[in-house]
């Protein structure tokens, strides 16, 4: 899992200038395409707020050689002649491109074929070509790749065999006599004409995990400008916290923030008041709000330049005094979490952290969070790291290294309890150490 190439904090700084506009989309042969196919992109309001957070500006056309780079070392360390995308998280690893993704996560319409050579052809959505023509990386733009039922209908069986002629001439073309495709998802239907024609199908998803899990310096600008952006509508939908008011209309806070900086949308709609806080993954609703009751969120948030911040947080409502209980929930919650990131560091094992981390106090384990930490990058990523109630039936092991991006978190509800405290902070591992990333305050009243 090493990187491609050598991955450092402190490269070249590009402080933000306060007047610089989002770049404008180029075609391959560097003509501007026109203003109203500009790609998505942050807004006037984050560049102004990064600039005043002497942020950096990360360098696109960097991030998408150094992922090209990563899919291509794995591609060839499996010996693999090819590999087939249907998630459209790893479309936009590949390419970087963005087409409906919502849509797209539940109509599987759009794949992309990356080659050990380093070759993409992008199979776009209806005419999509527009779309990546501002991509140098993206060598052919094609169609084809539909033939889930809602599109075929009976005809799924004609239309999965075509698109696999496709693969298996692409696979002929730039991996000779090499017939082992990784692919991450697709339709049974695919899965059957690709073997039809003799491919040999892999497991892609540990490709493109394992590729996506180191980030070059400039992913982690981009993740720094997400993260200030993320924080930036947190302080928005906490001021908006007011008893009367219900968690939808709070919840909506986050997502105009999130949008009108440029993000792209939230993975989960987790944010819950009072009772409702427990257990955990309670989705928002209609409830009013009250005085003295706790409010918890988990952003998963994909925000600018398609990175995901992940951070929960969970705040008092009403001017009034924390009871004893909620108090405790939150002093254990901010243990937890701050004992665990200080266990992180290069060479690492995920077992080590498991045996070494904070353990709650046992009335609190029956209701845990599934992990202790997890990989974050374009959404929640490998890896995924277990309590030790859950190692043996879920844990792998693996080593941390520089570059990599991980969420440290935890909830903290008691079964049957009245309320439940989520913290979560998103860390960057470091040559010598951890970065937190996080710079939004914890609730002072609770920690008193």
């Amino acid at each position: 899992m090493a990187a491609t190439t050598p991955f450092s904090i402190d490269d070249a700084e590009r402080k933000i200038d306060p007047s610089r506009k989002p770049r404008i989309a180029l075609k391959p042969d560097g003509t501007p395409i026109d203003n109203d196919r500009v790609e998505i992109g942050p807004t006037d309001l984050a560049f102004r707020e990064w600039a005043e957070l002497g942020l950096e500006i990360p360098q696109l056309d960097t991030i998408r050689e150094f992922r090209l780079q990563r899919l291509v070392q794995e591609l060839r360390r499996n010996d693999y002649g090819g590999l087939l995308l249907y998630d459209p998280l790893n479309i936009r690893y590949a390419t970087d491109t963005s087409n409906m993704q919502l849509w797209i996560t539940h109509n599987p319409a759009r794949a992309c074929f990356v080659s050990a050579d380093g070759y993409i052809v992008l199979f776009d959505f209806h005419g999509g070509d527009h779309l990546s023509a501002h991509l140098p990386l993206v060598k052919e733009v094609r169609s084809g790749a539909s033939f889930f039922y809602f599109e075929s209908g009976n005809r799924t069986d004609e239309h999965a065999a075509r698109f696999a002629a496709q693969i298996d001439d692409l696979m002929r073309t730039h991996a000779g006599k090499n017939r082992r495709l990784a692919v991450d998802k697709i339709e049974i239907a695919g899965l059957r004409a690709l073997e039809k024609r003799g491919l040999e199908v892999f497991e892609g998803q540990a490709v493109t995990e394992i590729a996506r899990v180191i980030k070059c310096a400039d992913e982690i600008r981009a993740m720094r400008c997400t993260v200030a952006a993320c924080e930036a509508a947190m302080h928005e939908m906490e001021d908006a916290i007011a008893a009367g008011k219900s968690e939808n209309e709070i919840w909506s806070v986050l997502h105009a923030g999130n949008i009108k900086r440029g993000g792209e949308w939230l993975e989960t709609r987790i944010f819950s008041s009072g009772p409702r806080t427990n257990p955990w993954f309670q989705e928002s609703g209609p409830r009013i709000v009250s005085d003295g009751e706790l409010v918890a969120l988990d952003t998963d948030m994909v925000g600018t330049y398609g990175m995901c911040c992940d951070i929960s947080r969970t705040w008092l409502c009403g001017d009034v005094e924390p009871t004893l209980e909620q108090k405790e929930l939150y002093r254990i919650s901010y243990e937890h979490i701050m004992t665990n990131v200080e266990l992180l560091r290069p060479g690492v094992s995920f077992s080590e952290i498991t045996q070494k981390a904070h353990r709650l106090p046992e009335r609190f384990v029956p209701n845990r969070y599934g992990v202790v930490m997890h990989g974050v990058g374009l959404c929640d990523e490998y890896p995924a790291i277990r309590y030790r109630e859950d190692h043996d039936a879920y844990g792998y092991d693996g080593v941390f290294e520089p570059g990599m991006t991980i969420c440290v978190e935890v909830y903290c509800g008691e079964k049957g309890g009245r309320e439940g405290v989520k913290l979560e902070d998103q860390v960057l591992i470091t040559e010598d150490g951890y970065e937190n990333l996080i710079r939004y305050p914890f609730e002072e009243r609770l920690l008193k």
